[in-house]
């Protein structure tokens, strides 16, 4: 994707390098340590794309800041079984009001960069077309300015200033532990690996054994195990090298790529119940409706290739398991 011209409310679209997906562990790091570098690595991310957030000119600012976020709340998930949920619980708030609060920004970045993108010109209904973009592009700058105004704010400058000094301290060995939890956190990664691997993948399939009948509901709750197992797949990939890492990773992707274009058109439903609240504009209207019919096709054009890319995730070699 190239650069598009930079205009006031328009941020840039860039085709970002995507970043690297995790720190090189290896077996000689305990647990503890993994979990630790796991966090500090995410954590710098969100730092280096926080700017590009808040400045609104390239949308994978957002993105990738959220992408971090999200990447930093499933670390603590993937690590619960070690490290005791009281120990993270505050953490985990904070991260997940920071991503909430950049949510609407990036569902508009979507909308207007791939749904209204795609549709340009191709429905001849030019003056409805201009008016929902303009609609969106007004939604959009408000929820940038919500950015702007989370990031002044006391609660994101403490959150931002206080988890890398609990990060440096080690926090999650702090208090009053168990030795149970002590020996855990000092134990080899590659093992707690293979066990939440596992149990991660376990919990995918169990979640589409039913793909041919599944409701977008259903879909949705599938796309989001299929997060965490890649999430996790990433973290614990450099324990595993080799071709099998790879192949797996690449059916998983192909698998969330279809999912996650399902869920694009799922959220604009709501998107543009939002934006169309109070708009009587007959135009803006028969466009609202012309893009949920394109984009419904779409839907069905994905949903037909998913149980043949979900038999194809479903029968690969687990490579952790060799």
């Amino acid at each position: 994707m190239t650069k598009t011209p930079k205009s006031k409310g328009t941020p840039v679209v860039t085709k970002a390098t995507p970043p690297v997906k995790g720190v090189p562990l290896t077996d000689r790091n305990s647990t503890g340590e993994a979990f630790g570098l796991i966090l500090q690595y995410n954590f710098n991310m969100m730092l280096k794309w926080a700017p590009v957030a808040r400045k609104g000119e390239d949308i994978e600012g957002v993105h990738q800041a959220r992408v971090s976020l999200r990447r930093l709340r499933s670390a603590v998930g993937l690590f619960r079984k070690a490290i005791p949920r009281e120990i993270t619980d505050s953490w985990n708030v904070e991260m997940g009001w920071v991503a909430s609060a950049m949510g609407a920004a990036r569902d508009l970045d979507v909308f207007i960069a791939e749904g209204l993108a795609a549709m340009a010109g191709k429905i001849p209904l030019e003056s409805g077309e201009k008016k929902l973009l303009e609609l969106a592009t007004r939604s959009r700058d408000k929820a940038y300015e919500d950015i702007r105004a989370m990031m002044d704010g006391e609660r994101y400058r403490a959150f931002v200033n206080d988890f890398p000094k609990w990060l440096d301290a080690e926090g999650w060995k702090q208090g009053d532990l168990s030795e149970v939890v002590r020996a855990g956190m000092d134990k080899s990664i590659r093992k707690y690996a293979v066990t939440m691997l596992g149990k991660r993948m376990r919990t995918t399939l169990a979640f589409g054994e039913r793909m041919g009948s599944m409701t977008t509901t259903e879909l949705h709750a599938l796309r989001i195990e299929c997060k965490k197992l890649r999430y996790a797949f990433e973290f614990f990939q450099p324990l595993f090298p080799g071709h099998g890492m790879v192949e797996f990773g690449l059916h998983l992707k192909g698998l969330q790529d279809l999912l996650g274009i399902m869920n694009d058109v799922t959220v604009m439903h709501g998107l543009l119940d939002k934006l169309l609240d109070g708009v009587t504009d007959l135009e803006t209207m028969q466009f609202a409706g012309a893009l949920i019919g394109w984009r419904a096709r779409q839907y069905e054009e994905v949903r037909g290739q998913l149980d043949a890319r979900w038999n194809e995730f479903a029968s690969v070699a687990l490579p952790w398991m060799k």
